[in-house]
């Protein structure tokens, strides 16, 4: 089956996680806490983000979790913010996060489009955060869909941005590909009938994400190249190793 469009996960995939919000969630931290180092502690504990080598535990809800999820587990810590509070908060400090790429990420969208690919993003960090980073990144114009958490489908794994995409650009999910760092993204592209590309440029390993996954790839980098093997170039073959 042929592939018309990609759907893209942000963090973690168009962006290296560890490298773009380590430092950023250990700056987060030292606002919250305001000084104090056990409430520090407390606070990267509930995020399982180790303090001292600036790195997340696999589990830690910060990967795959939404905004308003991580000021639900922060807030019984903070008691003179609201949830609601650290959730602005949260949503505001995050689109002046330093993003760095994953892949040369002009020039990617570019071979992509010139394939007749439709490009989307569905994301679990806010919207207007996800548009932020885009647009710093030089290559909001790539996109003819951006969707956050709060745009009205549901967060990731849910399918509700998975299908709103195919919708918005009038395409059987069948043929469009979700890509993503996480079984959240795998598990909202299996479940509104779209094939899965997993990257390893999150905190997921191959053997956790292939399960879930039509392929597993170093990174976006490689997405041309199984492209041609998934039936979508000039070079296709009859098959896709995962």
């Amino acid at each position: 089956m042929s592939v018309s469009a990609i759907l893209f996960d942000k963090d973690g995939t168009l962006f290296d996680f560890t490298s773009s919000w380590s430092g950023w969630t250990r700056s987060v931290i030292g606002v919250l806490s305001d000084g104090d180092p056990a409430r520090a502690r407390a606070l990267a504990d509930v995020l399982d983000f180790d303090l001292d080598t600036a790195r997340f535990a696999p589990t830690s809800i910060s990967i795959a979790g939404t905004v308003a999820e991580q000021a639900a587990a922060l807030a019984p810590l903070l008691p003179d913010q609201s949830e609601e509070e650290v959730r602005a908060y949260l949503d505001r400090a995050a689109g002046s996060a330093d993003m760095v790429p994953a892949a040369p990420l002009g020039p990617l969208m570019d071979r992509l489009l010139a394939r007749g690919l439709t490009l989307g993003i569905a994301t679990n960090d806010a919207e207007q955060a996800a548009r932020r980073h885009l647009d710093r990144a030089g290559i909001m114009n790539r996109f003819a869909f951006v969707a956050g958490y709060d745009s009205g489908y549901d967060a990731k794994p849910e399918p509700g941005m998975c299908l709103a995409f195919a919708r918005a650009i009038g395409r059987d999910p069948g043929n469009i590909v979700m890509v993503g760092d996480s079984l959240h993204d795998l598990h909202a592209g299996r479940a509104a009938g779209m094939r899965t590309v997993g990257v390893l440029t999150g905190t997921a390993d191959r053997a956790t994400l292939a399960p879930m996954a039509d392929a597993v790839l170093a990174s976006i980098a490689d997405l041309p190249a199984w492209l041609d093997t998934a039936g979508q170039g000039p070079n296709a073959t009859a098959s896709v190793a995962i």
